[in-house]
């Protein structure tokens, strides 16, 4: 499985969801806080593209006269995980020569953008974060979590971890 920015976005929140989802353990279709995400993300900027995919690289909606990648999220509580899931994006887009963007968090529900762009210094970054996502998701057993964190009840696979 090649890495996609939901890796990122995984490896930032927790270490342990990203191991099971890359073991294709996936809860999200239990979810209702994925449901309610999903609806929010079809029923927002309704006339704009939706999806575009790239060799498993998902982005929400691409604006190819501004350049601007868009990501849609019904929250910002892990907002730093989504700013690296968006930096992801646009690191794709430049190593495999797709242009120069510029990256655009939407939260529609806050009625609030957050904009994102891409320097040397998150280059180098991403490329340390891919080497440790291989090293978790290539290990045998799922990272140990000592505590529950306050992300966890909202966590797909929260009965999975401690129940």
């Amino acid at each position: 499985m090649p890495l996609t920015a939901t890796h990122i976005n995984y490896y930032l929140i927790c270490r342990r969801k990203l191991w099971f989802f890359s073991q294709q353990i996936q809860c999200e279709q239990e979810s209702e806080l994925v449901a309610l995400g999903k609806l929010i993300h079809e029923a927002s900027y309704a006339d704009e593209k939706k999806e575009f995919e790239f060799e498993g690289i998902k982005v929400d909606w691409l604006d190819l006269k501004n350049k601007v990648i868009h990501e849609v999220k019904k929250s910002d509580k892990v907002d730093e995980a989504h700013i690296w899931q968006v930096k992801y994006y646009l690191y794709y887009f430049k190593i495999n020569h797709l242009g120069d963007f510029t990256g655009e968090i939407n939260y529609p529900k806050l009625r609030k953008t957050e904009k994102v762009i891409l320097t040397e210094d998150d280059i180098d970054s991403i490329q340390k974060i891919e080497k440790e996502i291989l090293e978790i998701i290539n290990n045998e057993q799922a990272p140990k979590v000592d505590k529950v964190m306050k992300i966890c009840k909202s966590c797909s696979y929260y009965e999975l971890c401690w129940i």
